[in-house]
């Protein structure tokens, strides 16, 4: 009977949803086509309903008579439906954004990822996650209660490229949390659904806690509330580095509170910005009348948070907290298990409606960001079972947190063009080096020069020397050797670090490889590390000379390399020794590497195996070249073919004679 009810209570609620679809109106909107009937698998869904509702759209100013730069407003509702037997935790779906979309606002859920409305997501699509609704429980547990059950996703937005008379839909929608298996998404007109069911092959974990089980990520957050009160609370946040390779320094959080909270004291960080005049002037004023705001750490909606120096960490007032004050430093698990964790806490106010101990609100949005380091992307936070800590009395007992909450995030690849680093190659082979990708860290939209043309090949020495210093050497070169060079010259690379891949002999048992490191910024990299993957040549990895390396055998055949003690700081780019006339000289660091073949039988170095799939510096993936050194004639180096060994004992023994 009750199944009875609840098929007849969907129908009735398609049909509402059908009706407030066909009654809007707009210069289009009756233009899609609408399902006359409601899609079946409504009826049969066992699992998660997903739907996409196109509710028209309007032309933006300004008018323009090219079909793909006119702009449009749109309207869409995504919905979400439980019609399982099972209650869906935290729940995130995927819209396949096709048409250039720039989205405006989504009531109902936020945008994983962090990113601040207005938000791009044409062509790649975005994962939404719920807010305020996270959970959606079932109708057997709540009677049919739809606003239980079900979370509707108010959709604005503006999108490119369409013609008036189309009806621009999402590629795709699916619900993207594990262990549900979602088939091929039906469109009909302007509606889209898709029903996903439980993966009968996914091993679903025995979840022994009240709330969802912590997840692991390459970065995470937990947010625990220590101390609540009717009107405020006291809150920690710790940050946990767990990636080999991941990293920040100088970091800076932001978040968004969702309502009207404010900061009014910090230990272990600091926000940049401290003005009362957000509070004074907005709700938190009108309400808190007879506060003083003048000493309140920040009234911002998205604050940004940074971490003390080393300095303040034994201050009685801001400091006296363990992992705090690193400068924003936090390292590798590999490096330094210490400075992979930072700790900060926080006192915040709260407003009505939220004036009792156990209404607890974390703010979303998360995001952090460091100096040249990876990007993060970071999910909604999720409710987990509260942090038990040890008891600060010192007795063999544990105190727990009143509420906690776990934000996880996982590194990116920088997309082309978009990095923060790159990688040239060069070789004893050849007299040519390839330098870094044109625009390989991005390039100014009004720069003068081909931004898509490949880059000059260069000498060596080129590589020395700024890019604005090598225009002249890459024209004498190109000269020397007959190649034609184009009218428009290719951009620079514009990467604050670049890293040399050189291969430095090609022998019987072995070969070696010299990797240097050039800072051009204007400020040090301190602890600094890079870390190169080889597919093929990692198990003949021997060692290396000058860095500190290791091998880290659960990441992708990685080696990983840092500078010894006394080199482990690789400095800015300085003056020359004459400023007036010598270009700046950058920071560098150099070591040799060396490999056997006795591992990697048939390996072939110059044909590319000795050059690696992927560089990191400081966690950060960098720009490889797009083509390997090209062997100069039949030029082989007759140095090439003796072992490094050897090598060294002959150049001692003619220092000896020249002595």
């Amino acid at each position: 009977m009750l199944m009875k009810k609840s098929g007849l209570s969907l129908k009735i609620l398609f049909w509402i949803v059908l009706a407030l679809f066909c009654s809007v109106k707009a210069q289009d909107y009756d233009s899609p086509e609408t399902p006359a009937t409601p899609p079946p698998e409504i009826e049969h869904c066992d699992g998660i309903f997903v739907s996409y509702l196109f509710q028209g759209r309007e032309k933006e100013y300004p008018f323009v008579k090219n079909v793909s730069a006119q702009a449009w407003s749109f309207k869409a509702m995504a919905t979400v439906l439980n019609t399982g037997s099972r209650e869906l935790k935290s729940w995130k779906i995927f819209i396949g954004f096709q048409h250039n979309e720039l989205l405006v606002s989504a009531d109902g859920a936020v945008v994983v990822g962090g990113d601040d409305f207005p938000v791009r997501v044409g062509n790649n699509g975005t994962v939404m996650a719920g807010y305020p609704q996270a959970d959606l429980k079932t109708a057997i547990d709540t009677a049919a209660d739809y606003t239980q059950m079900q979370v509707q996703i108010n959709l604005r937005g503006t999108q490119f490229g369409v013609s008036a008379k189309s009806t621009p839909m999402p590629r795709t929608i699916r619900l993207v949390n594990d262990g549900y298996k979602c088939p091929a998404a039906t469109r009909k007109g302007g509606y889209m659904y898709v029903c996903c069911r439980k993966d009968p092959k996914y091993k679903e974990k025995i979840i022994k806690t009240k709330f969802f089980p912590r997840q692991y990520g390459d970065l995470h957050f937990t947010y625990d509330v220590i101390r609540a009160y009717d009107n405020k609370y006291l809150a920690q946040v710790t940050i946990d580095n767990n990636h080999p390779l991941g990293r920040l320094d100088q970091w800076n959080l932001t978040w968004e509170w969702m309502r009207n909270e404010f900061i009014n004291t910090m230990r272990g960080a600091y926000t940049h910005k401290k003005d009362p005049s957000d509070c004074i002037y907005g709700p938190q004023g009108q309400y808190y009348r007879d506060f003083d705001f003048s000493s309140v750490m920040n009234c911002q909606k998205k604050p940004v948070i940074a971490d003390l120096p080393p300095e303040l960490q034994n201050d009685d007032n801001v400091g006296r907290l363990p992992y705090c004050c690193k400068n924003g430093a936090l390292l590798p698990k590999t490096m330094n298990d210490t400075k992979a964790r930072a700790i900060f806490q926080l006192e915040v106010f709260k407003l009505p409606p939220d004036m009792n101990r156990t209404a607890l609100t974390p703010p979303q949005n998360w995001k952090i960001e460091g100096l040249l380091n990876p990007t993060y992307k970071c999910g909604p936070p999720v409710r987990v079972d509260p942090t038990e800590f040890p008891d600060p009395s010192g007795i063999d007992a544990t105190t727990s947190a009143v509420a906690s909450w776990q934000v996880t995030c996982n590194m990116t690849r920088p997309k082309p063009k978009q990095a923060k680093c790159c990688v040239s190659y060069s070789a004893y082979y050849t007299d040519a080096a390839i330098p870094c990708n044109t625009c390989a860290c991005g390039c100014d939209e009004d720069a003068h020069c081909d931004k898509n043309a490949s880059p000059l090949l260069l000498p060596s020495d080129a590589l020395l020397v700024p890019f604005a210093n090598r225009t002249a050497k890459a024209l004498a070169f190109a000269g020397i050797k007959h190649r034609t060079v184009p009218k428009k010259l290719p951009c620079p690379d514009n990467c604050g670090v670049s890293i040399n891949w050189h291969i430095d002999s090609d022998y019987k048992n072995g070969w070696t490889a010299r990797i240097t490191l050039f800072n051009w910024e204007n400020f040090a990299f301190p602890d600094w590390y890079t870390a190169i993957q080889m597919k093929k040549a990692f198990p003949g990895f021997e060692r290396a000379y000058s860095f500190n390396a290791t091998r880290l055998a659960n990441a992708n055949n990685t080696i990983f390399m840092q500078g010894l003690l006394g080199l482990n700081y690789l400095v800015g780019e300085v003056n020359g020794t004459h400023p007036d006339s010598d270009p700046r000289v950058p920071g560098k660091q150099q070591t040799v590497i060396s490999f056997t073949k006795k591992h990697t039988p048939g390996i072939n170095v110059v044909q590319g195996d000795g050059f690696p799939s992927k560089v990191f510096f400081n966690g950060e993936e960098c720009a490889l070249p797009t083509q390997l050194p090209k062997r100069s004639g039949s030029h082989r180096s007759s140095v090439a073919m003796i072992p490094p060994v050897l090598v060294a004992v002959i150049t001692f023994l003619l220092m000896t004679v020249v002595a």
